[in-house]
């Protein structure tokens, strides 16, 4: 056998030994197929029967406590059989941590079906996907999944090697090593479900308990509802914590592990304020004159030394209104300050203390309180339905300030006046069904 000219020799070396990247299992596609009902099962794909609870050794599964109903209309093994409910169901799957297109498949060859669907912390994906009787409907999403870990630091140097989470989230959705989704709605027939690992421009969000993805009904934020307005093209990543402040978040290491996932072309949206401004907190007080300006310039230029687009959103107003009917800042010179430091850094601003004015002041004293959690005795913290519209008002936002995402909202995220939001009294958003009379932290 004639030697191997030498120029050859060291790709003959990295094949024998396998480190060729394109060769490398860990860099193969990640797909997960899962065919539901109790009908055949589509080739190459793995079977869900009303009775498969999540387990750490499947890895897959209803989650425990929810129930579902199993049907066979028989014919197509992917689309002839389907699981249904009358209540809502979670299904999980553990995942690596990144960022999944998600595509389900409804619909019922005898009947019609309608869905709304969530993922993790009750983020909304999908809104009212209806079929008619013998048709089905494709869905793609895009979730992002996280755990707590971090790149530990080198030896004696400061940092740590996770997120410093608070007692309330250990356990929650948004932390584990799974994707949960939520079926949802009148009538969700679910006949498949395929989960693609891909990279895509994602949106990181930083911020508080009026950011955050709550966990629990009746209270919601703007980030959680965000998802709703993109194409299956862009990922949110909330990071937002309730009781959050621009210093806690970085001493718990949650801007560490926002930076630690970005990649150039990202986005950071960064909302702080409300507990910025508590003079009672002084480990994480800031005044807004001086320290308060120089930790959002501090955000702004991580952000941009690693090619991520850095975006201001100023805080949405509390329901504080005067006896004319008009609200009143309860924010301090907090809003101004972020609004200074968009112009002088040439950053885009979302102005969404100015929108939540216009949409409170809409409302009126009488019927704002409907957009508020507990039923309106939370006068900071929204409900469902004050959620969605502040997300409309952060969409809008995002098209006023010409950021490239436009081109990615979906094709029913329309131009939004805050003047004139959708009615309150006809709003309808299946709720979750987990619930708790908990204030979020820092209330």
């Amino acid at each position: 056998m004639k030697p191997l000219p030498r120029r050859f020799r060291p790709v003959f070396f990295l094949l024998l030994v396998g480190a060729v990247p394109s060769l490398n299992a860990a860099d193969a596609p990640f797909v997960r197929r899962f065919d539901f009902g109790s009908g055949a099962v589509a080739e190459g794909w793995t079977a869900v029967r009303a009775d498969s609870v999540y387990s750490k050794e499947t890895g897959f599964g209803f989650e425990p406590g929810y129930a579902v109903e199993a049907v066979d209309r028989g014919g197509d093994a992917l689309r002839g059989d389907f699981v249904t409910s009358s209540r809502p169901f979670l299904f999980s799957v553990a995942v690596p941590e990144g960022t999944y297109r998600v595509t389900v498949t409804m619909g019922d060859r005898r009947g019609t079906s309608s869905a709304t669907i969530k993922a993790e912390s009750r983020q909304l994906m999908v809104e009212n996907a209806n079929t008619s009787e013998g048709a089905f409907v494709e869905r793609p999403f895009v979730v992002n999944v996280r755990n707590a870990s971090l790149p530990p630091p080198p030896p004696n140097a400061p940092g740590g090697s996770e997120v410093r989470l608070n007692d309330r989230e250990r356990g929650l959705f948004r932390w584990d090593d799974k994707l949960t989704i939520e079926f949802n709605g009148a009538a969700p027939k679910v006949c498949a479900v395929q989960l693609e690992r891909v990279e895509v421009p994602t949106i990181f969000l930083a911020g508080d308990s009026t950011v955050t993805d709550q966990p629990y009904e009746p209270t919601a934020s703007w980030g959680q509802m965000l998802p709703r307005f993109f194409k299956p093209v862009v990922a949110v990543a909330n990071h937002a914590e309730s009781g959050e402040t621009l210093k806690s978040f970085l001493t718990e290491l949650r801007l560490d592990k926002i930076l630690s996932q970005v990649r150039r072309g990202d986005y950071l949206f960064i909302q702080f304020g409300h507990n910025d401004s508590k003079v009672q907190w002084p480990q994480t007080y800031v005044e807004a004159a001086t320290t308060y300006r120089s930790y959002l310039r501090a955000y702004i230029a991580e952000a941009r030394r690693r090619g991520v687009t850095p975006v201001l959103v100023t805080s949405m107003h509390r329901r504080t209104f005067d006896a004319n009917g008009r609200i009143k800042n309860s924010l301090g010179d907090y809003p101004d300050a972020v609004r200074a430091v968009a112009r002088e850094e040439n950053v885009a601003l979302i102005d969404l203390q100015a929108m939540s004015a216009a949409f409170y002041e809409a409302l009126g004293p009488d019927k704002a309180p409907k957009a508020f959690s507990a039923g309106g005795k939370d006068a900071t913290h929204h409900d469902n339905y004050g959620a969605y519209e502040l997300a409309r008002c952060v969409v809008q936002g995002i098209r006023d300030a010409r950021l490239p995402l436009v081109d990615f909202l979906s094709e029913d995220a329309g131009e939004f006046d805050p003047a004139k939001p959708d009615n309150v009294d006809t709003f309808a958003l299946p709720s979750s069904p987990e619930r708790s009379d908990l204030r979020p932290r820092g209330n």
